[in-house]
């Protein structure tokens, strides 16, 4: 970690433009794939109506509750919508497994280009003031040129922004990129003081409502679209709600390679997320926060009384590690309050999280903010920081 102690600032959320409660999105998932199938066996004698009725009970079983997960957003036009006969992505009644990769990835294009413009456009319509550096951050689409380049030549920024993509590392990647938006601060000319962090993961692109299987329910009906910039300034001066960070600390947790996946296939990405996650997290978990703590010149006692941002993973990853590091439900209510609301946004999550902890008035100057994300290796990640 460079001396000097970065600030983190500025957080602007854009929400994707589609809401669906719980039972909207069982109700839909539970179509496509009564849908996908019928196509699939092109005439042959199939009960549509029994199949997605089924389909609607293994959704109910296997996927969050609506206790855990009260709704979900996307940013997909046809999200909701069963009428999959007229759709440019998920056209089920002749592609039972929707369009293809490339057809997904120009959507996302599109999806990003207009986050971008609205995370740099005030409530007023002006712009804003260009960054010195911006990390763009996916898992969820790649285009080359890329929405932030194409952002910093609309707004004729050539010269005063910096721009790196930060891709492919999954949920946890928020962390990873504030490093390496610290380490940029911290080897840069005194001149450049600010570095945006942008996050457009767009999970919903990826249904592939052919895959009926329990692994593939949890992940439908789990992950939601998420946008999100914020900035890491090297100090908090005019700072007016921040937080200081203290530190990071990454392990790769043995034998666990299997465990998460997220590899681009034909019909968009597919995930792997096995049912060993938890137990293979509380193996490593309290050595590992010993370790964090230490890193960051803390004692492991000064983190059991702190808040904790941890990335909702599912509705049981909370339930474990609340339950492993006995926490009183106040410190992990910010991480249930946003897989509630927004469900599982990927590397979106946990900036939203901590919006969400700097907007909550109980979270006092002084509170030391715990961030534990997990993702594709098994990899967790830590960091500290301190409300200011």
């Amino acid at each position: 970690m460079p001396s000097a102690t970065p600030v983190l600032h500025n957080f602007r959320v854009y929400l994707p433009r589609y809401y669906g409660t719980h039972e909207q999105t069982v109700q839909w998932l539970a179509a496509a794939h009564a849908q996908s199938e019928a196509t699939a066996r092109k005439g042959a004698a199939f009960d549509q109506a029994a199949f997605r009725r089924q389909m609607e009970r293994h959704i109910r079983r296997f996927g969050p509750t609506a206790q855990a997960l009260g709704g979900r957003r996307s940013d997909i036009d046809e999200f909701l919508d069963e009428r999959f006969e007229d759709k440019r992505l998920f056209p089920l009644h002749r592609q039972p497994q929707g369009e293809t990769l490339s057809a997904r990835m120009d959507a996302f294009a599109e999806m990003a280009d207009r986050a971008f413009t609205e995370l740099y456009t005030s409530g007023t319509g002006e712009t804003e003031a260009a960054p010195d550096e911006i990390l763009h951050v996916t898992c969820t689409g790649y285009a080359s040129p890329s929405a932030g380049q194409k952002l910093i030549e609309e707004r004729k920024w050539h010269e005063q922004t910096h721009l790196t993509h930060i891709y492919h590392m999954g949920c946890y990647a928020s962390l990873p990129a504030m490093r390496v938006a610290a380490g940029f601060l911290a080897s840069s000319s005194p001149q450049e003081t600010r570095c945006d962090l942008v996050h457009t993961e767009v999970c919903t692109l990826h249904l592939n409502p052919l895959r009926h299987d329990a692994e593939q329910l949890v992940v439908q009906s789990l992950f939601a679209d998420g946008y999100i910039r914020y900035s890491l300034s090297q100090s908090g001066e005019g700072v007016e709600s921040g937080f200081t960070v203290l530190g990071f600390l990454e392990r790769l947790i043995p034998d666990s390679l299997e465990d998460i996946g997220w590899i681009p296939g034909d019909f968009g990405m597919r995930m792997t997320l096995s049912r060993n996650v938890p137990d293979k997290i509380a193996l490593v978990l309290e050595s590992f926060l010993t370790a964090l703590a230490a890193e960051c010149k803390c004692s492991r006692d000064d983190l059991r009384e702190a808040v904790y941002a941890v990335h909702p993973g599912g509705p049981r990853i909370l339930d474990k590690v609340g339950e492993w590091l006995n926490l009183v439900p106040s410190q992990l209510q910010a991480s249930r309050e946003i897989l509630f609301e927004r469900g599982n946004m990927s590397s979106a999550t946990l900036p939203h999280i901590w919006d969400r902890l700097l907007q909550n008035p109980q979270t006092k100057p002084g509170t030391l903010v715990v961030s534990l994300a997990f993702g594709p290796g098994l990899t967790i990640y830590g960091s500290l920081m301190r409300h200011i």
